[in-house]
């Protein structure tokens, strides 16, 4: 892992010229939608503004309409729902938008995900002559189960074209250590820097004072949630790469009537998921409150007194984080992802044997001050070492350290708009 060059915060981070970086951010994924891409790019774009950068977004439209808000480009897309639940696919890139970020001239693309906005930034690092960075998020094999009837076959295709894809560009970020190993194992030699997302987590606290504690108990009696009872979070998306079904077998085992598990989120697995609760006799222990409001989240965490996943398709298990930040023990499969961010004994656990859940609840549930004690270690460790200024300042130093000249003038914009169209 490379050593990067920090930016203080509020600091002008310029060029030679003297102006502020420009850096353009694409993503197939942006607000409202919800999930560990957008809050990484969200959280980075508010970092490097605070470094003192120009940033400016380029992702889809959640219509075929395209528009701008602000400094975010909106291209028009079509639902993609086949290849993968609210999924989309980018339309030919709007002139107008692409006219003006060509004229507006970032000085790094920066891109986040592998499909549609991918295509148009690397035509447009491509015809500035400027830097293309990419970070991988979504270890794509886990995922083979929505377009390969065969792992194995799966697993070629994503090497190959991952390995295509990646070839395009400067230079690669990949939020953890077990990610950049399987880029290294694809043949990827690109240079690769291993930087953990960060995560804003102001909002995400153990509850404070009288008001949070009584709301977390309306939200226990809401579910029918009897006082006194011991609450397992799971937070997820409903779908089988989240190995949920895992997660009910093993509080099935742990057959602790003093135990009720909120499953929280919506998604293609849910109705065979409550029937599997029901086929372990475990459906009036378990809760699927279904899909909430990203600004709930904080809420649904500090209802539980302990974070349970299954999980190994994980490319940095940012919910964890969250889970930590909020004073809940982490109990999950084991996954070389996690390492970073489980400490055993200290702030939870991975998970090997069948039995482990049922253990370690023990453990949790017959000593308070040992999990209020994790729970302590948990809050300062996720502040620690997952903090966003941490991750905006590591970013930006990969930046600086690959920026191209300044000096060529680039092509005409009118030039790039009609002869080489830039598709989404």
């Amino acid at each position: 892992m490379s050593e990067m060059s920090e930016s203080p915060r509020g600091a002008s981070v310029g060029t030679p010229g003297g102006r502020p970086l420009r850096v353009l951010l694409t993503t197939d994924w942006w607000e409202p939608a919800v999930n560990g891409v957008v809050a990484s790019v969200t959280t980075l774009r508010r970092e490097l503004l605070a470094l003192g950068c120009d940033v400016r977004v380029l992702t889809l439209s959640p219509e075929l309409r395209a528009h701008r808000e602000a400094d975010v480009y909106r291209i028009g897309s079509l639902p993609a729902q086949a290849i993968y639940s609210r999924a989309r696919i980018g339309m030919p890139t709007n002139p107008r938008a692409l006219r003006e970020i060509l004229r507006w001239r970032p000085d790094v693309v920066h891109s986040h995900c592998e499909f549609s906005t991918h295509i148009t930034a690397r035509r447009i690092a491509r015809h500035l002559g400027v830097p293309l960075v990419h970070t991988h998020h979504t270890n794509y094999e886990d995922y083979t189960h929505y377009y390969s009837p065969s792992r194995a076959v799966g697993r070629k295709v994503v090497e190959t074209l991952t390995r295509r894809l990646l070839d395009g560009t400067d230079a690669v970020i990949a939020p953890t250590e077990k990610m950049a190993r399987v880029l290294r194992g694809y043949g990827v030699d690109r240079p690769l820097h291993v930087i953990p997302t960060g995560l804003d987590l102001r909002r995400f606290r153990p509850a404070e004072g009288p008001r949070e504690e009584a709301d977390a108990a309306a939200l226990r009696a809401a579910l029918g949630i009897a006082p006194g009872r011991r609450v397992l979070i799971s937070l997820s998306r409903l779908a089988q790469e989240k190995n949920l079904r895992q997660v009910l077998e093993d509080v099935a085992a742990a057959d602790r009537a003093d135990t009720v598990l909120v499953m929280v989120g919506d998604g293609p697995q849910r109705a065979e998921l409550e029937e599997h609760a029901r086929h372990l006799g475990i459906a009036e222990r378990v809760r699927f409150p279904g899909g909430i409001e990203p600004s709930q989240v904080p809420r649904w965490y500090r209802l539980g007194d302990a974070f349970v996943s299954a999980s190994q398709s994980e490319s940095q298990g940012l919910t964890f984080i969250e889970a930590m930040a909020c004073g809940l023990p982490l109990l999950c499969r084991r996954d070389p992802s996690l390492d970073p961010v489980v400490i055993p004994g200290r702030t939870g656990w991975q998970l090997d044997a069948p039995d482990d859940l049922a253990r370690h609840l023990e453990e949790l549930w017959a000593d308070e001050p040992r999990r209020r004690a994790m729970a302590r270690t948990g809050v300062e460790h996720a502040h620690s070492a997952f903090s966003a200024p941490t991750y905006g300042a590591r970013v930006l130093g990969v930046y600086q350290g690959m920026r191209a000249p300044l000096d060529p003038a680039p092509r005409s914009p009118r030039i790039i708009a009609r002869r080489e169209p830039v598709p989404a």
